[in-house]
């Protein structure tokens, strides 16, 4: 039987199964998964089986579904797709019988962020609105060949909810630091660039920039 693996910043919080037509997702009771989170709408999303596909759907939330990094209204579901609804995660499993290893993580910061211009204050959105768009594309693994877009000002790298690195995104392009934590389990889960430990200090991103974290191997690219 297929499953919904939900998780919080790389955590397994609940496994799910998808042993009914429809299963509601959203903040308000009455939902079939009840996610307690600002960021999630009252009726969020929807997965719904017909035969032997799985589709999600959007209901109208504010902030959107994504998945694989990427708004969608409505799309098909494949095994080892990630769907994100607020702050929270899910990886669809077609198969029940492929365990789940929760690893590498890569999530976009959806709390409003403001910057300070010569006129006042403008969103960081705005700042960016027009600029090439990049994405990073998941190179090994259960998620291999996934595209995840950088739409947001700001994207988090890390691992079993471990914040190790963020990908920012301005007018003049993408950048990535490192975040400091005291938490890893071995040296060597430590995010590089290009093989090179990632530098605290906002590092630029080119094209074809590889990214390795906790074994997990991403290239960098701009659409």
């Amino acid at each position: 039987m297929a499953k919904l693996i939900l998780t919080l910043d790389g955590t397994v919080i609940r496994e799910y199964e998808i042993d009914k037509d429809s299963i509601t997702i959203g903040r308000k009771h009455g939902n079939d998964v009840q996610l307690n989170d600002l960021t999630v709408s009252g009726r969020h999303a929807l997965v719904t089986t017909l035969g032997e596909h799985t589709y999600i759907d959007d209901l109208g939330s504010t902030n959107g579904t994504l998945l694989n990094g990427a708004r969608v209204a409505k799309s098909q579901l494949k095994h080892g797709d990630t769907v994100q609804v607020g702050n929270y995660q899910f990886t669809y499993f077609a198969n029940e019988d492929v365990q789940y290893e929760p690893t590498m993580f890569l999530r976009a910061e959806i709390e409003d962020t403001q910057i300070m211009d010569a006129n006042g204050v403008m969103p960081k959105e705005t700042a960016v609105k027009g600029e090439p768009l990049a994405a990073v594309r998941v190179m090994n693994g259960p998620l291999a060949k996934k595209v995840l877009e950088l739409r947001k000002p700001f994207n988090t790298l890390g691992f079993n909810g471990v914040k190790l690195a963020m990908i920012t995104r301005s007018s003049t392009g993408y950048t990535i630091s490192a975040l400091k934590s005291n938490n890893l389990r071995r040296s060597n889960d430590t995010a590089t660039l290009n093989g090179k430990i990632i530098a605290m200090e906002p590092t630029p991103l080119k094209s074809n920039d590889l990214l390795e974290l906790a074994g997990t191997q991403m290239e960098f690219f701009y659409l």
